[in-house]
């Protein structure tokens, strides 16, 4: 069997990527927050006690969890690549000194792999790299705590890399501030030894913004996706015409939503919780414009229809099944 196969949001799970929050929550700091996409800082401790509880209910139901930071430590198996990731996630950190890169480089082979990888997912402070000094204008007039910043959206370890059929979209995330997530998906589909010969459909590098709680994988010919504030057009008709090249994908239903936090991704206002139900928020039970995308008469084209339909009345018809939507939180707008 291959070692990716997401046919479905609500078949048995049989393997699970997470990430335990770490000290990336711990280095935010209330005058960052904002800068860091975060309204609050989480307490750290309480956060691991439930990611641990969640982690504890999918083993009890046969469920093999992965972490993020593993798979990476396996991905880094030799001394050359370890030394490319760290001269490319000091490039992608926009250090720029030659002595404080030294200095970081020291730093990281310094210690073994995983701990640096803890370093590179929590951010180096200044206080904290041995022999660092203010070398830069920059350093000196912005009192900024981080030589290279934390990492703290890392749980959300779907949004950076999103499996589709056997393949993955690497994604080119929105906000400057979570581009670095998706090099740990980088390495791991370049060098793993179970995903390195992965399909890929997407990648970090291409011009267009795409995340995957955005995509949702319906059917195995059918992919939902967010046209969202962090999604663009442009990326879901790249990803379409791979997805028809390479797979027995048949539709691509992109759904516009308005660009707002509110509704950043797909996920944040509709989640499939059975084969015929879905939990949806209230404000999005109404019609909204839908393209059903499908493959084009020649190759590498899409013919799109423009549709203003109800999730309801699309899922139905594309799923051939009577769908029934829950909203979220009753009638209550609040709970909502």
């Amino acid at each position: 069997m291959l070692p990716l196969n997401v046919y479905s949001e609500v078949a048995p799970l049989k393997r699970v990527l997470l990430h335990r929050p770490g000290k990336e929550l711990e280095n935010l700091t209330p005058k960052w927050l904002k800068e860091l996409l975060f309204d609050d800082i989480p307490w750290l401790e309480k956060a691991q006690e439930e990611h641990d509880y969640f982690k504890n209910i999918l083993n009890q139901h046969g469920v093999e969890v992965v972490y993020l930071d593993d798979l990476v430590v396996e991905s880094l198996n030799t001394p050359q690549i370890k030394r490319e990731f760290i001269n490319q996630f000091i490039y992608e950190s926009h250090v720029t000194n030659p002595t404080t890169q030294k200095k970081i480089i020291d730093f990281f082979l310094s210690m073994d792999t995983k701990d640096m990888i803890h370093h590179t997912m929590a951010g180096i402070c200044k206080e904290s790299l041995p022999g660092f000094k203010k070398r830069s204008l920059k350093d000196h007039i912005r009192d900024y705590p981080f030589i290279t910043d934390p990492m703290p959206n890392l749980y959300y370890t779907r949004d950076s890399f999103a499996i589709i059929f056997d393949g993955v979209s690497l994604n080119k995330m929105f906000r400057k501030a979570r581009r670095r997530e998706t090099i740990y998906g980088e390495y791991i589909f370049k060098y793993h030894p179970l995903y390195k010969n992965t399909k890929h459909f997407y990648s970090r590098y291409d011009r267009y913004s795409i995340e995957g709680g955005d995509i949702l994988v319906l059917t195995d010919q059918i992919v939902a996706i967010g046209i969202s504030e962090r999604t663009e057009p442009d990326a879901i008709e790249a990803i379409a015409k791979t997805l028809f090249k390479e797979t027995d994908a048949q539709v691509i239903l992109a759904i516009d939503l308005p660009k707002k936090r509110s509704s950043m991704h797909l996920d944040t206002v509709l989640t499939q919780v059975d084969l015929d139900k879905f939990l949806i928020h209230t404000d999005f039970q109404g019609k909204l414009n839908v393209y059903e995308i499908y493959r084009g008469s020649k190759p590498g084209t899409l013919k799109m229809f423009e549709k203003e339909y109800s999730i309801k009345r699309l899922f139905s018809y594309h799923l051939k099944r009577k769908i029934t939507l829950i909203p979220c939180g009753g009638d209550n707008e609040v709970a909502a």
